[in-house]
């Protein structure tokens, strides 16, 4: 299982990169492992301001259909339009080709409830 040490980590299995006021999303190895096969990716909050936690889409794999959850407050300004005709990105590079939004952070404090890579680790074991 992979967990890169430059990411922050959410108990829903979302990654996060935060650079400035500026934060790129996406589900975690682990998570794509768990889903399987992606099949299709639904988010239609681009322009939307969301709070933490607030679902922003939804990820279909063969056997089933997760929520995406916001790990910090604020808009989304960008969505990652490969993963509409390749989907299977996120198995292939969740990481890196595989992200799915980007996110102009409201409040940066929402970062301090986000895990460090190794308690990532413990919790998934």
């Amino acid at each position: 299982m992979n967990v890169p040490s430059n990411l922050k980590y959410t108990k829903d299995h979302e990654w996060v990169l935060i650079e400035g006021d500026t934060a790129t999303v996406g589900i975690t190895d682990f998570a794509q492992g768990e889903l399987g096969d992606v099949v299709f990716i639904e988010i239609e909050t681009l322009g939307e301001t969301l709070s933490q936690g607030d679902t922003f889409g939804t990820i279909e794999a063969v056997k089933t259909v997760s929520d995406l959850f916001m790990p910090l407050g604020g808009e989304i300004s960008e969505v990652n339009d490969k993963l509409e005709g390749t989907p299977e990105l996120v198995n292939s590079d969740p990481y890196g080709e595989g992200w799915m939004v980007k996110i102009n952070i409201s409040d940066a404090s929402g970062a301090n409830g986000l895990l460090a890579p190794q308690d990532y680790e413990s919790l998934v074991g």
